[in-house]
């Protein structure tokens, strides 16, 4: 097999295994780990050092750098842009399909680990971990009273594939299930015990509301300051989906109001705006907030299994092949063909 045969796969993600790099390379595909700076991930590369990471790649297997229609025109060679993950709003489609590349997203890798982060979410802020470590920090054991998950209302906002995978989880805790989703599945939640309700009795009416929406026009802001008022105030809100889904300085205030008892928060406003980084801080701040830094797909079985994915659809792409089902995100190999 001579050099000239061989693909260029450049990874800008951190926790990229062994066993993939070696599935890369039986297909005759060269992998090259990019160096991020410490503590950085790729979100935060200018287009200037992505064109020089990517200037001969083939494939590029991406997390969350801005994917947009100038980055690509500087890059003729790149043919596939696989997404380390599912959220795509960071990736211009139409500008992928149009310079006839391919896009793909990882369907099926983090859904579980997510929605294990979601019920950890839940059970710390209910049982009041984080507070109860602080005071005990400070050398105050007295005892905080928690709630129960067990038989609470919890509200889905969202029945995709981790939507779903919450419900599940929740029936051990029989749970009452409300749901607002765009296309419900009515045998599927029948049997799984899922009242479909309107966004605003779900609000009213759960002890817990979790968001598994993606963001959208029709979602950006869903949770905003009139909603945040219509939920209970001694209401949980968990949010492992994506930051724009909240106006977090909507939910700041009602925190610090006491209009609402918690938030479990994987994603923020900040990570797309920085001008939201000072309420993203006060924010984590509060002990009746539990935060993660958008790492609930990021465990080690998570990670291979999305690592293992991407490398599917780019050794697809590249071999002139289909990606795994659902994962085609967008495609321009008919445009490039007839150009």
């Amino acid at each position: 097999m001579s050099d000239q045969a061989r693909r260029t796969v450049v990874v800008t993600q951190r926790f990229f295994d062994d066993e993939t790099v070696g599935y890369l390379n039986s297909h005759r595909c060269e992998v090259r780990l990019a160096e991020l700076p410490p503590g950085e991930a790729d979100g935060e590369l200018t287009e200037g050092a992505l064109v020089q990471m990517l200037a001969d790649a083939d494939g590029w297997i991406v997390g969350h750098a801005r994917v947009t229609r100038q980055l690509l025109g500087r890059l003729p060679r790149l043919q596939v842009i696989a997404r380390r993950g599912v959220g795509h709003e960071r990736i211009d489609t139409g500008a992928v399909a149009e310079l006839g590349k391919v896009a793909t997203i990882a369907v099926g890798g983090n859904d579980a680990c997510v929605a294990d982060h979601a019920l950890a979410l839940m059970l710390a802020l209910s049982h009041r971990l984080r507070e109860s470590q602080m005071q005990m920090n400070a050398g105050s054991w007295a005892i905080l009273t928690g709630a129960d998950l067990y038989r609470k209302t919890v509200g889905i906002v969202g029945l995709g594939r981790i939507g779903r995978g919450v419900v599940q989880r929740l029936r051990g805790f029989e749970a009452r299930i409300l749901a607002v989703t765009g296309s419900p599945d009515e045998a599927w939640s029948r049997q799984m015990g899922v009242a479909h309700v309107e966004l605003d009795e779900l609000l009213a009416s759960s002890d817990i509301v979790s968001l598994h929406a993606p963001l959208t026009r029709a979602t950006r802001m869903l949770i905003d300051a009139a909603a945040l008022a219509r939920m209970k105030p001694t209401a949980i809100l968990v949010n492992t989906a994506r930051g724009g889904l909240v106006d977090d300085a909507a939910l700041l205030d009602a925190l610090q109001a006491g209009r609402l008892a918690g938030a479990g928060l994987d994603v923020f406003q900040s990570e797309s705006d920085p001008s939201c980084m000072g309420v993203t801080n006060a924010l984590i701040a509060l002990p009746n907030v539990v935060a993660t830094p958008h790492s609930g797909a990021s465990t080690r079985e998570g990670l291979v299994r999305t690592n293992r994915i991407a490398a599917q659809c780019v050794v697809a792409v590249l071999e002139s092949g289909a990606p795994p089902p659902g994962c085609l995100l967008a495609d321009g190999r008919q445009r490039a063909a007839t150009t």
